[in-house]
């Protein structure tokens, strides 16, 4: 099969990002053909003008929707898309110039209706996005399989960086109005009608992730509530690993009260852990700065998750509400 690639980029309110992402493509070494769709999702800060300079140089569709969650608009522009293939973006994500290539040479060699590849930090971000970037992708935290070479069976896509194939996605129907966690509720009911995935492992993206820490401790909280719903609705992806960050965070604040009480060596095992952190950050970025914040980011990313995970799973128990009644936030009503 011959694939045709769309590109879907929903973007709320980041003309900004838009630009950045759209000037990569432009630097783009291949002699692939193919489409860009943006989705303008109820914006209020319009992308237009930006998506117009470039109009001569790339394959552009634009639209404009009313808002309704990053889910929706990536199905609204795969509905929208001429091609057969659609590469999911997010707004703030830029390509390095080999990243179709790399996507297209491992599509050829080893097909599959979905795949995910990996993101990283470019060297030109803030230490902030460098730190954040590695506790989301470092193998020592819970978000080390977005970037583990070795995890590359039933592997979950993300959809800042995430393929799907025109057939898988009709056959789906697509993402779902929960947010975060549209794309493993996508991975799993595309597991269940039996299509495969899997990771690309050079095909990633530079993610910037425009965020402070309010804004990434909000994030990972969400991602922790949204764990245990995405359990309710697949039991069998249930695993006891996603209970890690609620017991580490239990089992430091259990530690500290140790401490105090002059036993020790608890705490000693997180004092271990927290300088194996830094040592594996200042390997990976070689900035003293970006590691000793990246302690402080997965310690965010830990209490985070871990308490937005332990909450969630007691309100589902002890509550015969829908998921959409106890936790609205996580939901986009869909027209």
């Amino acid at each position: 099969m011959q694939l045709q690639v769309s590109f879907i980029i929903p973007v709320f309110n980041r003309p900004d990002e838009i630009q950045e992402l759209l000037q990569s493509f432009t630097e783009l070494k291949t002699n692939e053909n193919y489409e860009i769709v943006i989705v303008e999702d109820g914006s209020t800060m319009s992308s237009k003008q930006v998506v117009e300079t470039f109009k001569n140089k790339l394959h552009i569709s634009y639209f404009v929707k009313e808002n309704s969650g990053p889910g929706d608009s990536r199905n609204f522009g795969m509905n929208h898309a001429k091609g057969n293939y659609f590469i999911i973006l997010d707004s703030d994500c830029v390509l390095p110039s080999n990243y179709l290539d790399e996507v297209l040479n491992s599509l050829k060699d080893d097909y599959v209706d979905c795949f995910g590849g990996p993101d990283t930090a470019h060297e030109s971000f803030s230490n902030l996005q460098k730190a954040i970037n590695f506790s989301m992708t470092s193998f020592i935290t819970t978000g080390g399989i977005r970037g583990n070479k070795n995890s590359v069976n039933r592997f979950q896509p993300r959809s800042f960086n995430m393929g799907i194939s025109k057939k898988a996605f009709e056959d789906s129907k697509g993402f779902g109005s929960i947010h975060p966690g549209e794309d493993p509720d996508l991975t799993i009911r595309l597991w269940n009608l039996g299509y495969t995935t899997k990771l690309i492992p050079n095909a990633f993206v530079f993610h910037k992730r425009r965020i402070s820490w309010q804004k990434f401790y909000k994030q990972v909280y969400k991602f922790g509530l949204v764990r245990p719903i995405l359990n309710q609705w697949h039991p069998s992806t249930k695993k006891i690993t996603y209970w890690f960050p609620t017991l580490f965070c239990l089992g430091l604040l259990t530690s500290i009260a140790l401490f105090l009480i002059n036993f020790k060596w608890a705490l000693l095992v997180y004092i271990v852990y927290v300088l194996i952190t830094f040592i594996s950050a200042l390997a990976v970025t070689k900035k003293l700065t970006v590691a000793l914040l990246s302690m402080l980011a997965i310690l965010v990313q830990f209490f985070g998750y871990g308490y937005g995970f332990v909450k969630s799973t007691v309100w589902l128990n002890i509550s015969n509400k829908k998921p959409e009644i106890l936790f609205p936030e996580l939901f986009f009503k869909i027209k």
